[in-house]
């Protein structure tokens, strides 16, 4: 029997695998998954042309939750903007452009997921 949480963790793990897949077809190079730093986690970091895009993942199995992008509250926007900032910072990129996608994936048992790239979901706050 596995940990609870850990479905959770490789169903996430799953569409994360599937957001890198969906921005790689959009021409976008990953630079990193699943950054962690002082700040928090950002779970996936990418280029798209000259703008460094920062990728919030979120994958639910229904929309019993609400829809997955409703989960990236004020909250989770601040910790990911710290996180982005704070790597920025380490690899001297502050004075780059960059944004905040969220990647929404609805994956039902049995079904082919549906997935949604939300540019510029957000702007950086705090």
């Amino acid at each position: 029997m596995l940990p609870r949480g850990w479905l959770n963790y490789l169903f996430g793990n799953r569409g994360e695998r599937l957001a890198a897949q969906t921005l790689k077809g959009k021409g976008y190079v990953i630079l990193a998954r699943n950054c962690r730093n002082r700040c928090g986690e950002i779970d996936i970091i990418a280029r798209d042309g000259d703008t460094i895009v920062f990728v919030e993942v979120k994958t639910r199995s229904e929309h019993t939750e609400g829809r997955p992008e409703e989960a990236v509250t004020r909250t989770k926007q601040r910790q990911i903007t710290r996180a982005a900032s704070a790597w920025l910072q380490q690899h001297k990129l502050h004075q780059h452009r960059c944004r905040f996608d969220v990647v929404a994936i609805v994956w039902r048992t049995g079904e082919k997921p549906i997935v949604d790239h939300i540019q510029s979901a957000f702007e950086a706050t705090g």
